[in-house]
């Protein structure tokens, strides 16, 4: 029997209470201690409920907002709440889900569960793109229907060509094999062997890669871990499509032990500089979302890691890495110098922090948890970046979330609410610039209009005809002269001479693809 959407509906709706459940134990038992089910009954009349129901978590998780979880979640997650109650009351309900709604509410439990760091967020996300493909052949079949009986109506404007005659998208693209999935690049993924190979192949990345100038400071890490000069610490600094995972992909794949010459750009950018990558760099990946502050991990060669720090010094030197900062690990207190013991031992190495907030918001002032204390994760942040500073040929890279990042729109500036999540995560961003800000150096990979570059590379073939660029010059004018025409109709600033040079950029996207509606997706996809 086929798969309906409210059984997928019903399948994500498991999955969620299972990865909310370990973290809404311990937020409650940390505020309420042992009495946490009791308390929690309250919003049930105090009767015995299913904890492993989602209706249950959901409403425990909504009522105790305000005592318990507003402290690590943000707005965007209780709005998150909200919208599932009501997708569990529509499935329990037995209504039917378009492919659109199932859609969005297994986008939602997706990011709720990797809010909170539970693994179970990968499995949802293979089902999200699973009915997406789904939803993508369905279209596609219709759309074959529709051109199959509809005439052709009109012509384009002044003889100006269509784009599909001007650019060419990638194979994948063009057959149907896109995934957003794959087109969203994910540096714990890339660690684990997994995803597409233009993510995971050090040479297919750099094939498809826009080296923004920002890029170009690769340079400083190659002089760096060579020994030659270059910063110890980086924060990556992004605005809208700054290519934040993106950066980090390209740093991981530098250093991957592929020779120069098989990473287009590469070689011809390092010549520029007198530079040779340097060999034998040890890697180690930290992402916040992927791994929960709540639980210790068992490793292949069966350590046992707590920490932070205990993950890092596994990755760079497995078991015997591990044994420089075992007892801090196992006790979860800083492990101070030990930190410049271990990268001296294994330098040249390279070390990228991703959502860090995202990790340490979750933690507690008083322990309990495996990670240590919320206080404990700012003395390390400080004493790693000494230590990044202090030992031999090693590149910290951190990128946490701006505090102020500016609107392509307007200017103005804004706090990113999403990424850094309730009070507890505003908090975390304060201490973690303190720590990193006495030593660090800020790198911004893309302009706005490079991160344009970085998302229409993916999707299209470069254009090579020089004649294609003319038509492509064509179009944009006859836009800019349109919005010249129709001033009451179009924003002031379509009208100026910068505006047309965007769209040449961003063919054959619209610029107001980036800047409006679909902000928060491009921002995902380029990052």
């Amino acid at each position: 029997m086929a798969k309906t959407n409210r059984d997928r509906v019903g399948e994500a709706l498991e999955l969620l209470a299972k990865g909310l459940l370990p973290f809404i134990e311990r937020e409650m038992k940390a505020v309420h201690g042992e009495k946490w089910k009791a308390v929690a009954r309250q919003s049930f009349g105090g009767k015995k409920v299913n904890f492993s129901d989602p209706q249950t978590v959901l409403t425990v998780t909504w009522d105790q907002w305000n005592v318990v979880f507003k402290n690590v979640l943000g707005h965007a997650e209780r709005s998150l709440v909200s919208e599932l109650r009501q997708v569990r009351n529509r499935w329990a309900h037995m209504e039917n889900f378009s492919t659109d709604d199932a859609y969005r509410a297994l986008d939602s439990v997706a990011r709720l569960l990797a809010a909170v760091s539970a693994p179970e967020a990968e499995e949802v996300e293979k089902r999200k793109m699973e009915l997406l493909r789904r939803r993508f052949e369905e279209q596609r079949r219709a759309d074959a229907r529709k051109a199959a009986v509809a005439p052709v109506e009109g012509r384009p404007a002044g003889n100006l060509k269509p784009w599909r005659e001007v650019v060419t998208p990638h194979p994948d693209v063009a057959s149907g094999r896109y995934q957003q999935a794959e087109f969203a690049a994910d540096l714990w993924q890339v660690y684990m062997g997994e995803g597409s190979d233009e993510y995971k192949d050090p040479t297919e990345f750099f094939r498809r890669t826009f080296l923004t100038e920002g890029l170009k400071l690769l340079t400083r890490a190659v002089e760096r871990l060579s020994g030659s000069g270059g910063d110890p610490v980086v924060e990556l600094q992004t605005n809208f499509g700054g290519g934040k995972t993106h950066s980090m992909l390209a740093l991981y794949h530098l250093f991957s032990g592929t020779a120069a010459a098989d990473l287009p750009g590469v070689d011809d950018l390092l010549k520029q500089n007198g530079l040779d990558l340097p060999k034998g760099v040890r890697r180690a990946v930290f992402v916040g979302t992927k791994i929960s502050p709540g639980q210790t991990h068992k490793k292949s060669d069966g350590t046992v890691v707590h920490t932070l720090w205990g993950e890092i010094a596994w990755q760079l030197g497995g078991k015997e890495g591990y044994e420089l900062v075992r007892e801090a690990d196992e006790t979860a207190t800083n492990p101070g110098d030990g930190l410049r013991e271990l990268f001296n031992r294994y330098s040249p190495c390279l070390i990228l922090i991703d959502e860090w907030v995202a990790y340490a918001r979750q933690l507690h002032d008083n322990g309990g948890l495996p990670a240590g204390t919320f206080d404990t994760q700012f003395t390390f942040a400080q004493a790693l970046t000494e230590a990044a500073k202090a030992a031999r040929s090693t590149l910290l890279v951190i990128s946490i979330p701006a505090s102020e990042s500016p609107s392509p729109r307007d200017g103005r500036e804004r706090i990113s609410d999403i990424e850094v999540g309730g009070e507890r995560g505003r908090a975390a961003l304060t201490r973690l610039k303190n720590a990193i800000g006495r030593v660090e150096a800020s790198w911004r990979p893309a302009s706005p209009d490079e991160g344009f570059e970085i998302v229409r590379r993916r999707l299209f073939q470069p254009i090579t005809d020089p004649s294609k660029f003319v038509d492509r010059d064509q179009v944009a004018r006859a836009f800019v002269e349109m919005y010249g025409t129709q001033q009451q109709e179009f924003p002031s600033d379509c009208r100026e001479a910068s505006y047309e040079r965007r769209i040449k950029a961003a063919y054959p996207i619209h610029p107001e693809l980036f800047d409006r509606r679909n902000y928060e997706e491009w921002e995902m996809m380029g990052k």
